[in-house]
């Protein structure tokens, strides 16, 4: 839940502002990073107070930087703040924040696509899955580079309950892309409707919070095109037009809170599956998509009966499909695996790989059959 009402009155002692400490240190935004730095306290303090009351809460930020977020969540007077950072060139300045917080602020020098935050914090934090969630929060400016792969990574570990969510149903407040934040939280029929939409609501409640302007950052962030993420065989990232570098986008603020009961009560790998194969011919019907989760001999029939048991419209958009929608999908096409155990392994990418290396063998010995 957000907290009204101000940051805590428990400040941090007199320093150097965010733009001194970049300019002592001489620090420059990466752009094979995608960094973008906040510099506005305003700002990153309005984060921090949509995150929810932090007094006394334990706290892992991603991607600190040269730790404007950072200084917002201290303020806020919070147990312990855990940060990782995998840019050497901001450890000083972050060393600088703990040193002014004794006691506060932890600095960890590593990646946050492969930190063990479950093995962070105190076992006595640790809730009920049912219960409210933990005294644990995650916050994070994220690099856009990172931001998609890092979302799924983290849904797939709400749907299995590890990871960041050993404690319970940790909350999460994060910046993306203007574009994908409004990806996350679109309804049904939307516009902005995607795999994304899909995969981030039904396991969480997402809300878009609040949109950062792009000038609010130094330098002005631009359009990250996002190809396919390859954390994952069935699962591409939003996809965006490549836009010439005078093209600033804004950012958007979105919160997570992980349901007690996922409205799809099946496999995470399983309903990625799904959901990317309605999701790949976005401006078709939603049985184009769906005829690529079977082989070629069996498609037609296959997808007929999916869609009946389903009880879908086959000529629904898969925008406008609801989680509902997806839910008897994900149901039925599990029955049709358990019937087949070879059905889920398949991949249509890989048949048409198969055929294509078919015909290359054939032109090659058709070709040689001419020479003699």
């Amino acid at each position: 839940m957000a907290a009204s009402g101000k940051l805590s009155t428990c400040r941090l002692p007199p320093l150097p502002t965010i733009r001194e400490i970049i300019k002592l240190l001489r620090l420059q935004a990466a752009k094979q990073l995608s960094q973008n730095f906040l510099l506005d306290l305003r700002l990153t303090d309005k984060i921090v107070r949509k995150a929810g009351n932090l007094t006394n809460a334990y706290v892992y930020e991603v991607g600190p930087g040269p730790g404007g977020i950072t200084r917002s969540i201290l303020n806020a007077d919070v147990a312990e703040l855990l940060v990782v950072e995998k840019d050497t060139r901001f450890i000083p300045g972050l060393q600088m924040l703990s040193d002014a917080a004794p006691g506060k602020l932890r600095i960890v020098h590593g990646d946050v696509l492969t930190f063990k935050v479950e093995k962070a914090f105190s076992e006595s934090l640790k809730r009920p899955w049912e219960d409210d969630p933990p005294n644990v929060h995650i916050i994070g400016n994220l690099p856009f580079s990172v931001s998609t792969p890092l979302i799924i990574k983290w849904l797939e570990n709400i749907s299995c309950r590890d990871g960041p969510f050993v404690y319970g149903r940790t909350q999460m407040t994060l910046t993306f892309q203007k574009e994908v934040a409004e990806r996350l939280a679109a309804n049904t029929g939307s516009k902005q409707r995607s795999r994304l939409s899909v995969m981030a609501q039904y396991l969480c409640n997402v809300r878009h919070i609040f949109t950062i302007p792009g000038q609010a950052f130094v330098p002005k962030p631009e359009f990250f095109s996002f190809g396919t993420w390859t954390g994952s065989p069935c699962f591409s990232a939003c996809r965006w037009p490549i836009v010439g570098p005078c093209d600033h986008v804004d950012v958007g603020v979105v919160h997570f809170t992980p349901l007690i009961q996922p409205k799809i009560e099946q496999p995470f790998k399983l309903v990625e599956k799904v959901v990317q194969n309605v999701f790949q011919f976005r401006r078709k019907y939603c049985h184009r998509g769906l005829r690529m989760l079977f082989p070629e001999a069996q498609r037609l029939e296959s997808t007929g009966r999916l869609l009946e048991l389903a009880d879908i419209d086959p000529t629904l958009r898969p925008r406008q499909l609801s989680i509902s929608h997806f839910k008897s999908l994900c149901d039925v096409y599990r029955k049709m695996c358990d019937e087949d155990p070879q059905l889920f392994a398949y991949n249509f990418r890989e048949e048409l790989k198969r055929r294509k290396s078919k015909n290359e063998e054939k032109e090659e010995d058709d070709a040689e059959n001419y020479r003699l």
